[in-house]
């Protein structure tokens, strides 16, 4: 295919790089990348030993040493010239994204413009790693505080977000002052080999030193397990499952070091008497069936007041029926595959839970077969009956299944049913009366990281801090102040004076 040429993606490639610099691939483990799309073999992945991993974290430390001596803003300078370069590649690096990740064309376009979007907004933000100057208690005394880079930072990426996710802890990284390791899902490395070679041509031609962007493809039992363990990594950003989660923050809260976790969503829509169907309609669809449900922000529950809930149900079915389903090559389908066939078996068990704890199907629930379906990772998207209690409907299933749950009375009910989860990423609320969406935006409304009044659960723009609570994880990526997270912070004072005053009043005289 013309974009793997253009992005020099061999029949076989090495896992490991420093820069521009790549591991040799001799008797290394390999992976053989397969896409969703047809179920043909793309390229093999030689991945990473720990011999592997030791010498690229070393490297990682030496560059990390020398880049925070650069100037912020000429840090900035060099993620600028990341961003043109992705601009370059965006058409060919967002048909690798859908090939081999599954998710539709455009979304494939629109994640490498999130990269671009990000590598922009950093840009600015490198001018801007602002700290605060407080008025002292002391006489002659000035008091402020200042951050400073944490050294090397470690990127666990997963398979929905090839690239997207990378950059923004990257890019806000980078111009932090630190050096990155990545290490991919084993699922979608190609992606992250393109983006790396990418990465090289800037990293030549400006002479900066290898290290400074790494990249590691390996197994979870060999390179994972060495980033949460390796205390060189001051800051592990985990992107996974709750169980994946939960194991990355204690392995690093053993060696005291720190974690941003963006893990799993169960996110709800609340659909109130006074929504604008016109507009709810779209976003719960697009919500739910958009990367064929493999988004942590992927609309999961949607929440509806009894007075309109014939009127919604009708009218989303009405939807799904209008759906096309098949390559995500092909502009004009709206879903594509799941990633693999162990999802597709997490699919059916799901509505098999489903059925048996009490929910009705309302369409969908095949796995398509025969035709331009023969990898066997395209289903039918569901929408389905339900009470938010069932076991189930408390998981994420990450697949394009949405339950409908009714309620009755004041908004107050519907967002106790959004916050009854252990999840807290993504939420939202579809109202045209100011009171039910205050009520929602308040300390007593939403419980989530996100939370969004007539639009969809996600969609997320770089410009806010990304992230959830509960057992989403806390972390917090991308805009806002989230670049505090990536640095140290440091409180100053200094004494001009020429007497030595103590804070609180305290005196101690000696002669």
């Amino acid at each position: 295919m013309q974009f793997l040429d253009e992005l020099a993606i061999n029949k076989d490639n090495a896992g490991v790089s420093t820069g521009y610099e790549w591991s040799d691939i001799a008797g290394k483990e390999k992976i053989e990348v397969v896409s969703p799309v047809d179920g043909r073999a793309i390229a093999t992945v030689f991945t990473a030993d720990e011999n592997d991993y030791m010498k690229t974290v070393a490297q990682a430390v030496t560059a990390a040493r020398q880049w925070r001596l650069t100037p912020a803003p000429k840090r900035g300078e060099i993620v600028r010239q990341i961003g043109n370069e992705l601009r370059r590649y965006k058409q060919s690096l967002g048909a690798l994204v859908s090939y081999e990740m599954g998710k539709s064309l455009q979304e494939g376009q629109g994640e490498v413009q999130e990269m671009i979007d990000i590598c922009d907004f950093a840009v600015g933000q490198s001018r801007q790693l602002y700290g605060f100057t407080m008025h002292s208690e002391r006489e002659e005394h000035r008091l402020y505080d200042q951050y400073h880079p944490l050294g090397v930072v470690g990127v666990i990426t997963a398979f929905n977000f090839p690239a997207a996710v990378w950059s923004w802890n990257a890019m806000v990284g980078s111009v932090c002052g630190n050096a990155l390791l990545w290490k991919p899902s084993s699922k979608t490395p190609l992606t992250a080999i393109a983006i790396q070679k990418i990465l090289g041509s800037v990293i030549r031609k400006n002479a900066l030193p290898e290290g400074l962007f790494n990249l590691v493809v390996g197994r979870g039992s060999v390179v994972g397990e060495a980033m949460l363990a390796d205390k060189r990594l001051p800051l592990i950003s985990v992107t996974g499952s709750i169980e994946v989660g939960r194991h990355a923050a204690e392995a690093v809260a053993a060696r005291l070091g720190k974690c941003i976790l963006e893990l799993g969503g169960n996110n709800g829509v609340i659909i109130t008497a006074n929504a604008d169907l016109k507009l709810a309609v779209p976003a719960v669809v697009f919500g739910a069936v958009g990367t064929a449900g493999q988004r942590c922000t992927s609309t999961r529950r949607v929440i509806i007041h009894d007075s309109v809930y014939d009127e919604v149900k009708e009218a989303l079915v009405k939807a799904y029926r209008s759906l096309r389903i098949g390559s995500p090559l092909v502009e004009d389908n709206h879903m594509g595959p799941l990633i693999d066939t162990e999802a597709v078996e997490g699919y059916v068990e799901a509505l098999r839970q489903l059925r048996e704890q009490g929910g009705t199907v309302l369409c969908g629930g095949g796995v398509l077969s025969g035709g331009e379906y023969f990898s066997g990772c395209y289903v039918e998207p569901v929408l389905a009956e339900a009470e938010n209690d069932y076991a189930i409907v408390q998981q994420e299933t990450f697949a394009p299944i949405c339950y409908l749950i009714r309620y009755t009375g004041e908004v107050e009910k519907a967002i106790c049913l959004q916050n009854g989860v252990v999840q807290g990423l993504s939420s939202s609320i579809f109202t045209g009366d100011l009171r039910e969406s205050e009520l929602f935006l308040a300390a007593v409304g939403s419980d989530c990281g996100i939370a969004n009044v007539n639009i969809g659960t996600s969609g997320a723009e770089i410009g806010g801090a990304f992230g959830g609570e509960k057992e989403t994880g806390g972390g917090r990526e991308s805009g806002s102040d989230a670049w505090k997270g990536y640095m140290r912070r440091q409180t100053n004072t200094i004494n001009y004076g020429t007497t030595m005053p103590l804070a609180q009043g305290i005196r101690f005289d000696i002669d």
